[in-house]
């Protein structure tokens, strides 16, 4: 809490205070009161409930950008509706940015070529402030860092008022050139290509001998579509074996900054129901038995599965936690029952199955560019190619428009292509 004072000098009284300055340092404030005492301390209590409310900065022009964006983070972004995980995301792209020189430049002495040139470098690589020669980012990792930027400089006009325009407002956010070699014997593949159902069973029995724990949530993600994250954060009370449906309310990724898993929402924020098959149907069941027969062989071992409410600021976070029999559950707590386990009761991580998907991508012959969400483009392509309605497939992906449906998966298989244009073939034979 900062403090002040009051002096008459000649026939007025003035008040005075300290504040901290954008270099950290303290220093003092005067103003100009009335000829009165007590009007004049009155004035010093406005003053101060004024600083500490808006935290304001006495001398804005040692503020650095890093500075800002720290700034903006506490007080704008932390508070704001943003879901969870995209703060996350937008924290990232300052830690990645206080990294580069242009953190480190002042407030007021940043132009738009310094952002645009921060910026393609983002996009297309190069070498970096550390020496180290790197790729682009992707395209969405690139659009959070110019949200981030536009946003803190925003912030900075208003309502912080510590500069009178927003530079970022002249960048253009660039796109990396695909190059193609019109020389190459080689076929083009566009996009995701499907697993075809041999591929998935030879992934299947690979997995077997290789990596048991990661065979039911690659199966739920084959059968049902979903992301690795809801896929891990799927549980027992969300599944309806009788009406062979899921409930899908929430996600688990890794907290980089917190060193946590963390529990969320999904992607859209929205409850979204999945209808599934026989085929599903006896994996979980089967996968229910095996877990009961663990739980009995590990006995006091085996582990239980919690997660925990945290509040920070205005937000809730809901941390997972794994401990087994011997250990003491704190009072904060609560257990909850996750469908896709290792053997010893704790959670099958979104981390730990994309170590195992990367390990098949480089071990299994066919696989070389194999991920996760290959099996969602996979079971949306099985879903389209069998005349399922793109509306249905749309609403059991949870995609918020059904163009985007459409336009990542319909024509994603070369089979599908070869039919589209086959279609001719029937003009041409009516005519």
């Amino acid at each position: 809490m900062a403090k002040g004072s009051v002096r008459k000098k000649g026939k007025k009284w003035y008040y005075r205070f300290y504040v901290e300055d954008a270099s950290g340092k303290m220093v003092q404030k005067e103003y100009a009161g009335t000829e009165s005492k007590s009007e004049t301390e009155k004035l010093l209590r406005k003053a101060l409930e004024d600083y500490e409310d808006k935290k304001f900065v006495a001398k804005a022009d040692n503020l650095t950008v890093g500075e800002l964006l720290d700034m903006w983070a506490e007080e704008e972004l932390k508070t704001g509706t943003l879901s969870n995980g995209t703060v996350e995301n937008y924290l990232s792209a300052i830690r990645c940015t206080k990294k580069h020189p242009i953190a480190d430049r002042k407030l007021k002495t940043v132009t738009a070529e310094h952002l645009q040139a921060f910026l393609d470098l983002l996009t297309f690589g190069g070498e970096f402030p550390d020496g180290k020669v790197r790729k682009g980012y992707s395209k969405d990792y690139i659009h959070s860092f110019s949200a981030v930027l536009q946003q803190s400089f925003r912030f900075a006009v208003f309502p912080k008022q510590l500069i009178s325009f927003n530079p970022m407002q002249y960048i253009k956010l660039k796109k990396q050139a695909e190059e193609v070699d019109l020389f190459s014997d080689d076929e083009v593949e566009d996009g995701t290509q499907p697993i075809s159902h041999e591929d998935y069973e030879r992934l299947i029995k690979y997995l077997e001998k290789k990596n048991p724990p990661a065979i039911l949530p690659i199966q739920i993600a084959y059968y049902a579509g979903l992301r690795i994250g809801e896929t891990c954060g799927l549980t027992w009370q969300d599944i309806n074996l009788e009406d062979q449906c899921l409930t899908i309310k929430r996600s688990i990724r890794y907290d980089g900054a917190k060193h946590k898993n963390v529990i969320g929402t999904t992607k859209r924020k929205k409850v979204r129901i999945v209808d599934f098959g026989d085929t599903l149907t006896e994996i979980l069941k089967a996968a229910r038995r095996e877990q009961l027969k663990s739980r009995m062989q590990y006995g006091e071992l085996y582990h239980r599965n919690y997660y925990k409410e945290v509040h920070v600021k205005n937000r809730v976070y809901y941390e997972y936690y794994h401990l087994d029999g011997t250990q003491e559950v704190p009072a904060d707590y609560k257990e909850i029952s996750f469908v896709c386990l290792r053997p010893d009761g704790s959670l099958e991580l979104p981390s730990t199955l994309g170590i195992a998907c990367r390990s098949v991508s480089k071990k299994l012959e066919g696989f070389e560019d194999f991920h996760f969400h290959q099996l969602r483009h996979t079971y949306t392509s099985n879903l389209l190619s069998n005349g399922a309605a793109p509306k249905d497939v749309q609403e059991l992906l949870g995609h918020s428009d059904v163009s985007t449906t459409m336009n990542i998966y319909a024509h994603s298989t070369r089979k599908a292509k070869r039919d589209s244009a086959r279609l001719l073939d029937k003009v041409a034979s009516n005519a």
